[in-house]
């Protein structure tokens, strides 16, 4: 068998393409795509934030207007904010003590809200820990809040006229009656719902009754306790404008009442806007005094 004979040139140019190397191709650096600025991504979050109640409200105000369209004896948008624009150039005159401007009304309304949801919760507050803390009290109050608490606020309304013979107080009743069944319910759901292993730390500690309520009811109820706040506030605000319609005196319900006896609708639908802006207020300053003094 014959050898194949190989130079010396052949070698030298077979390892010289053995090493050849290809270069890869550059790699195609994709364009870097410009980041939005600190002002764009605030101002986008602004109108994430503004457009929808926006949009809401229109359509509130087409609907309206449409329904007006319909029916004649219904005030639309544009004769309704003539007359607010009219009645608010002066919303504390006082002719008379049955004729002063709808500021006063409001704030004799937010006065006696004040003081039946104040009572209210210095006394559901309490009541709520104590029937929450104790089974047997729980057990007790049990069918009296299930009988009392459905009663409509209005069927209240003769039993403080009768008791109380003058109608500020007897508002004020209502308001507080109606008011206390929420701050009374969701506080004693929180205190029952505190984890057993606690109130065991509490015994192997031997705490008295007044720190167990102060550093661990209370730091755990706080969320239950709020809600039951915001909604009696909204109760309590939603009770005297039908408390003051049969009261009468100087108020939001006794004005809207005399607003409907003169056939001034446009007034009647300002007080019904005003009512529920008022009412959001209290339910937002509630919502924030709640966020504060969190104690998550």
């Amino acid at each position: 068998m014959s050898a194949v004979s190989i130079s010396k040139k052949d070698i030298k140019t077979i390892m010289k393409s053995d090493q050849t190397i290809v270069k890869p191709a550059a790699a195609v650096t994709p364009p870097v795509a410009a980041r939005p600025s600190m002002l764009a991504l605030k101002s986008r979050a602004f109108f994430q934030w503004l457009l929808p109640p926006v949009f809401g409200l229109l359509l509130l105000v087409a609907i309206w207007a449409l329904i007006s369209y319909q029916s004649p004896n219904l005030p639309g948008p544009l004769p309704t904010w003539q007359a607010a624009t009219e009645l608010f150039s002066d919303p504390f005159y006082i002719n008379d003590p049955n004729d002063q401007g709808i500021g006063w009304n409001i704030l004799a309304s937010l006065e006696r809200v004040a003081l039946g949801f104040g009572l209210a919760a210095l006394v559901g507050i309490p009541l709520g820990f104590i029937i929450g803390r104790f089974q047997f009290i729980s057990r007790m109050a049990a069918p009296v809040i299930g009988i009392l608490r459905p009663v409509s606020p209005l069927a209240w309304l003769p039993i403080g006229l009768l008791v109380f013979k003058a109608a500020d107080p007897a508002a004020i009743w209502v308001i507080f009656i109606s008011a206390i069944w929420p701050m009374i319910i969701n506080t004693a759901v929180g205190v029952s719902k505190v984890p057993q292993d606690y109130m065991n730390v509490a015994k192997v500690l031997n705490l008295s009754e007044w720190k167990i309520v102060t550093k661990i009811l209370f730091p755990f109820v706080l969320p239950y306790m709020m809600t039951g706040v915001r909604l009696s506030i909204g109760v309590a605000w939603l009770v005297i404008v039908a408390a003051e319609m049969l009261t009468g005196g100087v108020g939001i319900g006794f004005w809207v009442w005399d607003e409907w006896n003169n056939l001034n609708v446009e007034h009647i639908i300002i007080a019904i806007f005003v009512v529920g802006i008022v009412g959001l207020l209290l339910e937002v300053a509630l919502t924030s005094l709640a966020k504060r003094f969190s104690y998550e």
